[in-house]
């Protein structure tokens, strides 16, 4: 058989000063013995299947936050609550409550959110859901649910997804930050690749142009003894004007002999 609450914690090797969680779970009791407020830092206590009637006699824990005491057979005495200042969250399912008056006490717990009565008497009362929000103000689940009929699990689902979706939105303006450092790269790149295409269009016109400089400079005799006549009627025209001139060379020639023979015919005459 399982060892009871004040045996338990007057053989359990720990310091109650430092302990922050304590299960005490099937440790046989009818009743809070054992537990003292020298537990000044605890924050999680679970008497779950204990067997306690009562709740008398409950330290005042200034730290305790949380409190397990499902399946036990409480009926009422949770006035002793009320010395928990910080609690909530309080499990009171599968119990013995058969009404509202029994809850009365626990609206003086203002720091309390989260309630069960789940398999209790009082959740077979009518619309027992709005009575108990409307007697304890401070309550935003009752069984795990709000007033909306929300649960816990799906609306901490969705802040864990609000927080990636938060992390995924950075992620993807992080992606757009560097597409669109690599659109400029691929615009600049761009930019000089037509800039370095104009610049050698201009030297190719620019040495097009010094050729025909440098052709025009040629002395035509150069052309004259690299140039085939055949075929080429200027230049026949160009011979014809050579022969041309051979012939008045010719008759001045002649015209030199025929005054040599004049001047002698004149001599011997005188």
């Amino acid at each position: 058989m399982p060892a009871g609450v004040a045996q338990y914690l007057a053989a359990a090797p720990f310091s109650c000063f430092h302990i922050s969680e304590l299960n005490l779970d099937n440790c046989k009791s009818t009743s809070i013995v054992g537990l003292t407020e020298e537990f000044e830092k605890l924050e999680v206590l679970s008497l779950i299947n204990v067997g306690l009637t009562s709740l008398k006699g409950f330290p005042a824990l200034s730290n305790l936050r949380k409190l397990e005491l499902s399946d036990n057979r409480i009926s009422g005495g949770l006035n002793a609550l009320t010395c928990l200042p910080k609690l909530d969250y309080l499990n009171l399912s599968g119990n013995k409550i058969k009404d509202l008056e029994t809850l009365e006490p626990l609206k003086e717990i203002k720091s309390l959110i989260n309630l069960d009565l789940f398999n209790c008497e009082v959740s077979q009362i009518e619309n027992y859901r709005e009575k108990v929000f409307a007697l304890i103000p401070s309550l935003i689940y009752l069984d795990g649910f709000d007033k909306e009929d929300n649960s816990e699990e799906e609306e901490d689902g969705e802040e864990e997804e609000d927080g990636v979706e938060g992390i995924e939105g950075e992620g993807e303006n992080d992606d757009d930050d560097v597409g669109e450092v690599l659109e400029g790269d691929h615009e600049q790149d761009d930019d000089d690749d037509i800039d370095g295409e104009e610049e050698e269009e201009i030297d190719e016109e620019e040495v097009e142009e010094e050729e025909e400089e440098d052709e025009e400079d040629v002395p035509l005799g150069a052309l004259y003894k690299e140039y085939n006549p055949v075929g080429d009627d200027d230049y026949e025209v160009a011979e014809g004007e050579e022969e041309d001139e051979d012939d008045v060379l010719e008759e001045e020639e002649d015209g030199d002999v025929l005054r040599g023979q004049k001047r002698k015919l004149e001599d011997g005459e005188d």
